[in-house]
């Protein structure tokens, strides 16, 4: 009996710590959509991924479809207008989006996890663990993305949309385990990581709901860009010929404007659909990405809050002024 009432005790006293971490987790997302600059970025990187998965459906036309007026500018019954080969391009950007975004959301998240298990867990073990990463990571990091992802792409032979997702997602992660990983070695002599060890937490309870929550904005940083890169990294590859020209993506579409002489034809649309939609997703990552910084780091608050308190609170000089004038 003694040990259930301590048990309800323990209970009770956790209610309001899981209480604070909720209201606590609600005012951070209030704080987050308050952000013009995050406000903006996650609404046009909802955008994206609506469109991404309403594709087949708001697209106007087939975007394989060969039955319009080639190399037609942009109108009303085609916003974008069309290719060398009469394909509405618009519909292409639609239908596009889903591998583009598909593949930069994928090797991003691989990237991040690959980055935190590789960076996180040898720097708080230490030891053997941690010198065999971190050489790992240096080589990584000595060898250029680019190079080397055109490299493994020539020497595959079924080179498909998301076997570039794979490669650039196992290739891609030294830059945030580099990253994480530093911080990773500042945090693990702090007082709460020393006083969880003491009170028999386990190395994943530690790393997982101790040390990773005080890094959020690392991690989200690195899945930001994650992205990104990898949004980037397929319309390279794609553009040089490397992928399978077959697929509608983004980056396939800047290959068959090149192939089609899009510049010296003036088709200037047909470059500007594809280049604008990736310069635009990127500019939502790093609106999104200054926001999560804002959020996390107080710093960046205070020159607001400065600012603030400047006009509220009155000057000495000010104040004497009023009582000479109010003693006269």
């Amino acid at each position: 009996m003694m040990i259930d009432n301590q048990n309800s005790d323990d209970a009770q006293d956790n209610v309001p710590f899981m209480k604070s971490s909720q209201s606590s987790r609600m005012r951070n997302w209030h704080r987050f959509f308050r952000n013009r600059k995050a406000l903006l970025g996650f609404t046009i990187f909802m955008i994206f991924l609506l469109v991404a998965i309403l594709a087949p459906w708001i697209a106007p036309y087939n975007a394989e479809s060969t039955q319009f007026p080639p190399l037609q500018p942009p109108s009303w019954q085609h916003w974008f207008g069309t290719t060398s080969s009469g394909q509405d391009i618009l519909s292409q950007l639609i239908i596009g989006s889903r591998i583009s975004l598909g593949i930069g959301i994928g090797a991003g998240a691989m990237m991040t996890i690959l980055a935190i298990i590789l960076g996180m867990l040898p720097a708080y073990l230490g030891g053997k663990a941690d010198i065999t990463m971190n050489t790992l990571t240096n080589v990584m990091l000595v060898i250029p993305g680019i190079p080397l992802l055109i490299v493994i792409a020539a020497y595959i032979h079924h080179t498909g949309s998301w076997t570039l997702a794979l490669v650039m997602g196992l290739t891609g992660w030294a830059w945030g385990a580099r990253v994480l990983r530093s911080q990773t070695l500042t945090y693990v002599r702090r007082d709460f990581v020393v006083a969880a060890r003491l009170a028999g937490a386990s190395h994943l309870h530690i790393l997982f709901r101790e040390i990773l929550p005080n890094m959020l904005s690392l991690v989200i940083a690195n899945l930001m860009f994650g992205t990104l890169g990898a949004v980037l990294g397929e319309a390279t590859l794609e553009f040089l010929g490397l992928g399978n020209p077959n697929a509608i993506t983004w980056g396939t579409m800047l290959f068959w404007a090149q192939v089609g002489q899009a510049l010296l034809n003036g088709a200037w649309w047909w470059l500007l659909a594809p280049g604008g939609a990736i310069a635009l997703f990127g500019a939502s990552m790093a609106l999104m990405n200054s926001g999560v910084d804002e959020l996390t780091n107080p710093r960046l608050r205070q020159p607001k809050r400065r600012h603030s308190e400047s006009k509220t609170i009155p000057s000495p000089n000010t104040s004497s002024q009023a009582q000479e004038v109010h003693s006269s």
